[in-house]
């Protein structure tokens, strides 16, 4: 009599079997998904980083595993320029909906033009977010290098460093015009599509616009 009531207690206290297999679930939605899951375009993301990871870690490597000075500057060119060419006309358009680019003219002065996304797309907060932690954290590794390079009297290793900040400033400069002369369309766009309505709206408008697109310009 007492084991049939003791296996009655047994089983009244145990937990149903589904039990554990349910809390997996669970705990796997309440994870973090990883910065690839999150991005809009993994792929992207990932070559955004690879040609200048592979530039950075072929210098600061080079010296120690290859002892030759005109691989490993031909190698960093090489990953320099496939980064260069990469985030110029790809990463850019698609991490965060810009894109530059230059024109010369007959009388030979250049043109910077832009392009920009359509402000009522919405970006991944992600993809922009490491495209501009990488655009900027690469020249400044590049600057570290130059400096330590100067202090270390290894003069023909700076030939590199200048190679390398030449093409990661010309991407820098290039989405950061590019990146106010978007905000300041948005801006003109926005006050024209607020106070456009009517002649008097029309002419507030373009009033507004002119003001919001210089205030836009002035702080970033």
């Amino acid at each position: 009599m007492a084991s049939t009531t003791d296996r009655q207690n047994l089983l009244s206290d145990a937990q149903p079997m589904g039990t554990a297999n349910q809390l997996e679930p669970d705990l796997e939605a309440g994870g973090q998904p990883s910065v690839l899951k999150q991005s809009s375009h993994p792929v992207c993301l990932i070559f955004h980083f690879l040609f200048r990871t592979a530039a950075i870690l072929i210098y600061f490597f080079g010296d120690f595993f290859l002892q030759n000075f005109v691989l490993v500057f031909v190698l960093c060119v090489l990953m320099l320029v496939f980064d260069f060419w990469t985030v110029k006309n790809v990463s850019g358009r698609l991490l965060v909906g810009l894109r530059w680019w230059n024109e010369t003219k007959e009388d030979g002065s250049t043109t910077w033009l832009f392009e920009s996304r359509d402000p009522s797309r919405p970006l991944n907060p992600v993809d922009s977010r490491l495209f501009w932690t990488g655009l900027y954290v690469a020249p400044a590794i590049w600057i570290f290098f130059g400096i330590f390079g100067i202090l270390t009297f290894k003069f023909s290793w700076l030939l590199i460093v200048a190679v390398a900040l030449a093409l990661n400033f010309a991407n820098v400069i290039g989405y950061t015009q590019c990146d106010k002369d978007a905000k300041q369309k948005w801006a003109s766009g926005f006050a024209g599509s607020v106070l456009g309505s009517g002649a008097a709206g029309g002419f507030m408008g373009g009033l507004m616009s002119r003001g919001i697109s210089r205030m836009a310009g002035s702080m970033f």
